[in-house]
């Protein structure tokens, strides 16, 4: 391993920090309001532990049983989040390794996840996906569905929905930012209309636009290729996709 990688990992999450900061400045937000989530997808255990003794404690990845596998490799306390095309039959090893789902966005994906949470007597936390620009070729719910699941959802003893995650259309900052500001909105209305602070969450915003998202607030950010590079393409076998 070439030792200006090592480098330009940490020198890249100092980079992106400071930006956090200024866009939690620009909009009146606590640094601390806002969780980088480092998007490690195909990324090698040896360089995830690179930006982990750089302070970041928290990566997404989209495979489960590439996943599962870095679970075994690295540090206990890492949290980890799962942020791929969710398959119902892989919720079962989900369960038992992730700390949070982003990417709930069926009943059928809150019964199955109960189901497994009863046996092993735990409450998984989990956040729905939006399919917030109604793209025929994103997973993800439509935003006028949400607060149908949400309610659903409260029927449910061992999960819980902490919020919301989005990736939008394909476009400049500007162009996503009235997405993020639409989740948002569809958050907000949810929780007034059940009069509770149920959803807390916004997971949006990735590495060319995440200023923006924390701007229109987001919880959570999603950083891969502004962390670890492009990423390799292929290179991993498993029958899911995103």
């Amino acid at each position: 391993m070439a030792i200006d990688k090592f480098y330009d990992i940490g020198r890249n999450i100092d980079a992106i920090k400071v930006k956090i900061l200024d866009a939690c400045k620009r909009s009146n937000r606590s640094i601390d309001s806002v969780k980088l989530i480092a998007v490690s997808k195909t990324v090698s255990p040896e360089f995830i532990k690179v930006a982990y003794e750089h302070g970041i404690k928290d990566f997404g990845e989209n495979y489960v049983q590439e996943m599962s596998k870095k679970v075994e490799l690295l540090p206990r306390d890492i949290r980890w989040h799962f942020i791929g095309h969710l398959q119902t039959n892989k919720i079962k090893y989900l369960i038992k390794i992730a700390s949070l789902i982003h990417t709930v966005y069926k009943v059928e994906h809150l019964l199955e996840v109960e189901k497994r949470c009863e046996k092993l007597g735990i409450t998984a936390e989990l956040l729905i996906e939006v399919n917030i620009g109604n793209e025929v070729n994103k997973s993800g719910i439509p935003p006028s569905k949400v607060e149908e699941l949400v309610k659903k959802s409260l029927d449910f003893k061992y999960l819980k929905i902490k919020g919301l995650m989005c990736i939008p259309p394909i476009g400049g900052p500007e162009e996503t930012r009235k997405f993020f500001k639409n989740l948002r909105f569809i958050k907000d209305c949810i929780n007034n209309n059940l009069g509770s602070e149920l959803l807390t969450e916004l997971s949006m915003g990735m590495s060319s636009d995440f200023e923006v998202a924390i701007e229109e607030g987001a919880t959570m950010i999603r950083i891969g290729t502004a962390i670890f590079g492009e990423r390799k393409r292929g290179g991993y076998n498993e029958d899911e996709s995103n």
